[in-house]
């Protein structure tokens, strides 16, 4: 064959985008569940006729680095020989997916004139597939998977585009919300069919060489581009450690060990060193280890281009078996969504010296709880799901973000859309003053989100992290305050430790405050301009503006100014 002209290439390259796109939207548009129709926790991709990846939707890299492993373990199980037009093949076995029975991988052949010409595939994180915990993540009491839910192996649950009832009847009766959960998989199963249509019409307009030629290019350049920014890293090795709390109420902090080998135009990241696999759900399996591990590298090498199976060749991750980072099965997993922020952060915390202006501080944690209970009004079960996601770290050039998820593609649940589905009432969603870490550029603030439930039979599984080892900062930045949990706000409150499994009562409200992010730089280095506007917006009070940056702010009438004299001495006593 000639060459792909570039035209050619740049129409099939675009076609490719629009489909993994169109399979995204049409999953949020059908989902059930208000964690995949509001949070985005979903991902999509289309895969070229040998199980590569080669165009993503813009959603989460902790499912898209595991995406390639769980086609290939698909493909292992249903070679592409015994694959019929309309056969979609499942799994949430969390070694051969992305580490937890709640993401169920859904994998379908496209046929153009009786040949496979690419796969849709797609992951979406279910509400619950049963086990100890309501939503199937709990961190406290659980010493293997089977405790955690269903689990899937590699199954053909549609045949010829039928769907096996037996399956999903099966699924249906293992999960408290059947509803949501069969929903949520017909929504995942649809916008396949919905992709297969678009590659079978590329075929039609092309042929089936010109669109493997383009996929076969994308790869390769991909890997080239990658390969080129790996290279303008300075050769070394670069090492870095953080902590997660514990992995329970009374136990021990988990050591994220990390070192990253550049060497010419490759990246070897090993975590060896880092603590062993707990007796709880937080672990975190080798495929969700190497995904945000990934997302990092691609982060500060080379954003903008294709993230498929050609930027992933030059990066290889390694954790020592038996390790948390790399458990042995049968390692719980549930919660593993916990421990993605550490092994991104880490990344970036090693190569930090190396790439100082791409680097960005500690992120604030994001809260992951889940709930049950009954719902006395609606006179059913009801299971929520919440992601409270706070602020992003300080960069190099500008402040973090407030109220985003860092790492992944997610998105804080709308609270109309909590109230209106769940029997709660979410009291207060707002930023926490003074919670961002100081430096020339602050952390983002950490978020305060107060849900009152209105349900009877209360249980929580608490998620989150960063309430004792703060979001780090760098090159002088200051570390974001802690966060909490807390039982019922006010006098008499009730501390609930980050990871804690607890019911609760009637009435009763769980404030979820999320810790500020890291900053970057000195913070008497920051525009007392820059202070004095925090401080109007409530980012950052007064005291904390004379104390963390050296800015002495004075009340003239009903405005606030800077009192340039008083600043620079402060600054020079304070510097001195």
């Amino acid at each position: 064959m000639t060459p792909l002209d570039p035209i050619t290439l740049g129409v099939v390259w675009g076609a490719l985008q629009s489909i993994a796109v169109e399979i995204g939207t049409t999953v949020h548009r059908t989902a059930y569940s208000e964690q995949a129709r509001e949070g985005q926790d979903f991902s999509v991709a289309v895969f070229d006729p040998e199980g590569r990846m080669v165009a993503q939707g813009p959603y989460s890299p902790g499912h898209m680095g595991a995406m390639s492993a769980a086609v290939r373990n698909a493909l292992a199980a249903h070679p592409r020989e015994t694959l019929r037009p309309g056969d979609a093949i499942m799994l949430n076995d969390p070694l051969l997916g992305s580490g937890h029975l709640p993401d169920f991988f859904i994998t379908q052949p496209a046929f153009h004139e009786g040949e496979i010409v690419g796969f849709a595939v797609n992951i979406l994180h279910h509400t619950d597939v049963g086990g100890q915990r309501p939503g199937s993540q709990g961190v406290e009491g659980i010493f293997d998977y089977f405790q955690e839910g269903l689990r899937i192996p590699p199954t053909k649950v549609w045949q010829e585009y039928r769907e096996h009832e037996g399956i999903v009847a099966i699924i249906a009766a293992n999960t408290r919300t059947p509803e949501k959960v069969l929903g949520d998989l017909r929504a995942q199963r649809r916008p396949l069919r919905v992709a297969e249509l678009r590659l079978q019409e590329l075929g039609a307009r092309y042929g089936k060489h010109v669109p493997r030629a383009a996929m076969d290019e994308i790869v390769a350049r991909s890997e080239a581009s990658m390969r080129a920014s790996i290279r303008a890293i300075p050769d070394g090795v670069y090492r870095f450690e953080d902590f997660l709390d514990d992995y329970g109420p009374g136990t021990e902090p988990l050591r994220v060990a990390v070192a990253v080998t550049v060497h010419g135009d490759s990246i070897l990241i090993d975590y060896e060193g880092s603590s062993p696999q707990t007796a709880s759900g937080m672990n975190s399996y080798i495929n969700y280890t190497r995904s945000y591990s990934y997302a990092a590298v691609k982060c500060l090498t080379d954003p903008l281009g294709p993230m498929n199976e050609g930027a992933l060749r030059p990066i290889t991750v390694k954790a020592p078996e038996g390790s948390f980072l790399n458990p042995r099965p049968p390692a719980g997993g549930g919660p593993r969504a916990i421990i993605c922020y550490r092994t991104f952060e880490s990344v970036l915390g090693a190569l930090a010296p190396a790439l100082p202006d791409r680097v960005s501080a500690a992120a604030s944690h994001m809260a992951n709880p889940t709930f049950g209970g009954w719902d006395r009004a609606g006179r059913r079960r009801f299971l929520p799901y919440e992601l409270v996601l706070s602020g992003t770290g300080a960069r190099a050039t500008r402040d973090g973000c407030e109220a985003m998820a860092w790492a992944f593609n997610a998105s804080n649940i709308p609270v109309e859309a909590q109230e209106a589905n769940q029997p709660m009432i979410v009291e207060r969603f707002e930023l926490i003053g003074d919670s961002g870490g100081a430096g020339t550029y602050r952390g983002g603030c950490g978020i305060r989100r107060d849900l009152r439930f209105l349900a009877d039979e209360g249980k929580l599984t608490n998620l989150s992290d960063r309430q004792r080892f703060a979001p780090y900062g760098l090159s002088g930045g200051k570390p974001g305050r802690l966060g909490r949990t807390v039982l019922n706000p006010g006098p008499g409150e009730e501390i609930v430790h980050g990871k804690q499994s607890r019911e609760f009562a009637y009435a009763d409200v769980i404030s979820f405050q999320q810790s500020g992010a890291g900053g970057y730089g000195d913070p008497l280095e920051r525009d007392p301009r820059r202070v004095l506007e925090d401080v109007l917006d409530d980012y950052v009070s007064v005291e904390a503006a004379r104390r963390d940056y050296g800015v002495v702010i004075v009340a003239r009438g009903t405005d606030l100014s800077i009192d340039g004299p008083a600043t620079d001495t402060l600054r020079r006593e304070l510097r001195s």
